[in-house]
């Protein structure tokens, strides 16, 4: 699969495994949209990359993805500039200790790990649907494995726990991209998931204290690097052996099966409505 002027969108790509997915698709050549939260450190990971990689075709996008408009008004930002997307790569995360909500009314991992996913995919779906043949793939996680799905606790109205309510927004990860790939059959467009493996780098510093610790400090001589972690997303967005696979969910590179909630077609269909009713959007992927 050649990359030369192939565009692709990769969120949360200033730090941790989106960066290393962005360093890797613009060593291929690509245009990459950096789609990042905070000004500064987007820059940084930007100049950096372009440094790295001698690939001037480094652009930076801001984004705050627990706001509606925020994804709203990057994606009219995206369509000033490009006519098409070949590869959008959903990587922006985050896991939190305690209960919060977001501006718009949401469980913050909900709002930002599920509904941020949900809402970036279906501005951009138009422009997906212009190239000739275009990917999605969304980072999920094992965590999806240690908690079942109830459509009523999706904003943790009836209970929060730092791994259930995070294993949840993964989990919805999972649903999304089964039922958005039945949704795309018929189009040029494929969609899957991945596991990344556990990474060694700051994604849980905004977790409790044992959670950060261990992520952060201990768990580096054990677990995974972030070049590591990053290889199934790169994997997914530029190998031709995934070329017209789609629904699947992938761990080091390979098809795996996730937990029997992720499996359910039922639980993928009732995210899905819950998902647009949350949202307000009327037709998917029209803008």
């Amino acid at each position: 699969m050649s990359f030369e002027n192939k565009i692709i969108v990769v969120t949360g790509a200033n730090s941790g495994i989106g960066k290393e997915t962005a360093k890797a698709l613009a060593l291929k050549r690509a245009t990459i949209i950096l789609v990042c939260r905070d000004e500064a450190k987007g820059y940084a990971a930007q100049q950096d990359l372009i440094a790295i990689t001698g690939n001037q075709n480094i652009d930076l996008m801001l984004c705050d993805f627990s706001r509606h408009q925020s994804i709203k008004a990057f994606s009219e930002d995206f369509y000033k500039k490009y006519d098409h997307l070949d590869v959008l790569v959903n990587n922006a995360g985050l896991v939190l200790s305690e209960k919060q909500i977001t501006p718009d009314g949401f469980e913050w991992m909900f709002g930002v790990n599920h509904l941020g996913y949900f809402l970036t995919t279906h501005y951009l779906l138009p422009a997906l649907k212009k190239a000739k043949k275009a990917r999605i793939v969304n980072v999920a996680s094992m965590a999806h494995r240690f908690t079942g799905f109830d459509i009523n606790n999706l904003n943790a109205e009836k209970n929060f726990s730092q791994f259930g309510t995070y294993g949840l927004s993964k989990l919805c990860n999972i649903l999304f991209t089964r039922y958005l790939a039945k949704e795309l059959e018929k189009t040029n467009i494929t969609v899957n998931s991945l596991h990344p493996g556990t990474i060694a780098s700051n994604f849980g510093i905004s977790g409790s204290f044992f959670y950060s610790f261990f992520t952060a400090k201990v768990s580096k001589y054990v677990l995974k690097t972030t070049a590591q972690g990053a290889a199934t997303s790169i994997f997914l967005a530029s190998s031709d052996a995934v070329e017209g696979i789609t629904g699947e969910h992938f761990s080091d590179c390979k098809k795996v099966i996730p937990s029997m909630a992720a499996r359910s077609e039922k639980n993928a269909s009732d995210l899905w409505i819950k998902s647009m009713e949350l949202t307000g959007i009327k037709e998917y992927g029209i803008i």
